[in-house]
C-alpha cells in the first residue's frame, strides 16, 4: 500500500507514468519535462500559458525548474521495480525467470523462447525489465537509437529531424554509450589513483600521529635541560653580581670613611686655630699682640 501511494505521488498527471526529468511550474505542480513542454508548445500564440493541473495562468512561458530530489526519488523507485525478478511474459501457470526483454515486443523471454525469437535488428534485447517508458520515444513509440549530447537525451531517428534537436550533435546510442563508458573508465582510473594517493597520505599522517607523543616528549626533555642550564647560569650570574656589588660597597665605604677621618682631623685643626685667633682678638693690651 505504501509503495502504491508513493508511486501515485511520483506519477505525472499528463502521461500517467513515473516522472522522467521532473520539473516544477511556479504554481508548485510537477510534470515530466517533455510532457509539460509539449503542453506549453500547444499553448504558444495564445494570450497566456496555463498549468494543466490547476489552470493557473502565466503571461509568459513559464521557466521550468528541475527538481533534483524528486528526480532521484523517481529513478530510485524505478530501479527498485527493475531489479525485481522479471518472469517470462507468456509463462502464466509456471512462471519462469526471464533472461532478456525485447523492446520491440515489450515482452520478457526465457532462455527457451529466446532461441526462436526474431533476430531482426528492430528486436532490441536488453536485460530483463518491467519498465518500457524510458526505452521508447513517447512521440513516435519507437525504440531509442540515437543520443543528443547537447541535451543528454535519447532519441528516435525522427526526433533528430525535429526543431528541438536540429543542429545538435547526435550519435548512435550504442556509440554514445561506448564513448560514455570509455570516459567513465578514464574517470574511474583517475579516481582509483586519487583514492590510492589519498590512502597513502592518510597512512603517512597516521604514522606521523603515532610519533607525535614521542617527539613531543623529546622536545619537552630538551627544553627542560635547557631551562635547567639557564637557571643554573642565572643563579651563578646572580651570585657574581651580588658579590661584586658587595665588594664595591665595601671599597666605597672604606674610601668614604678615610675621607671622613681626614676631614675630621682637618676640622679639629681649624677649630684650634679659630680658638687661638678668638683669644687673641679678646686681648686689650697692644703689647700682648707682639
Amino acid at each position: 500500500m505504501a509503495s502504491a501511494d508513493l508511486k501515485d505521488e511520483l506519477t505525472c498527471s499528463i502521461c500517467l507514468n513515473l516522472y522522467s526529468s521532473p520539473v516544477m511550474l511556479k504554481c508548485g505542480h510537477n510534470f515530466c519535462r517533455e510532457c509539460i513542454e509539449s503542453v506549453l508548445d500547444t499553448q504558444k500564440g495564445s494570450e497566456s500559458y496555463t498549468c494543466p493541473e490547476c489552470r493557473a495562468e502565466f503571461l509568459e512561458r513559464p521557466v521550468l525548474q528541475r527538481i533534483t530530489t524528486l528526480c532521484n526519488i523517481a529513478e530510485h523507485f524505478l530501479s527498485q521495480e527493475e531489479h525485481e525478478d522479471v518472469f517470462f511474459t507468456y509463462c502464466v501457470h509456471t512462471p519462469v525467470v526471464a533472461s532478456k526483454t525485447c523492446l520491440m515486443c515489450e515482452a520478457s523471454l526465457c532462455d527457451l523462447h529466446l532461441t526462436v525469437h526474431s533476430k531482426s535488428p528492430e528486436h532490441v534485447l536488453i536485460q530483463p525489465t518491467k519498465s518500457f517508458r524510458n526505452r521508447r520515444c513517447s512521440h513516435h513509440n519507437k525504440v531509442f537509437t540515437y543520443y543528443c549530447t547537447e541535451y543528454a537525451e535519447c532519441l528516435y531517428v525522427s526526433c533528430c529531424l525535429g526543431e528541438k534537436h536540429r543542429g545538435h550533435q547526435v550519435d548512435l546510442l550504442n556509440e554514445a554509450c561506448k564513448q560514455k563508458k570509455e570516459k567513465l573508465q578514464i574517470v574511474h582510473g583517475r579516481l582509483i589513483e586519487e583514492r590510492e594517493e589519498t590512502k597513502k597520505k592518510v597512512q603517512c599522517l597516521q604514522n606521523h600521529l603515532k610519533h607525535i607523543p614521542e617527539k613531543a616528549a623529546s622536545i619537552v626533555e630538551r627544553v627542560c635541560v635547557q631551562l635547567k642550564d639557564l637557571k643554573m647560569k642565572q643563579d651563578n650570574l646572580e651570585k657574581r653580581v651580588l658579590n661584586e656589588i658587595s665588594k664595591q660597597q665595601e671599597q666605597v665605604s672604606l674610601s668614604v670613611s678615610d675621607l671622613i677621618q681626614q676631614l675630621e682631623i682637618k676640622e679639629d685643626s681649624l677649630s684650634r686655630k679659630l680658638s687661638s685667633i678668638e683669644e687673641l682678638c679678646q686681648i686689650i693690651d697692644p703689647l700682648l699682640h707682639k
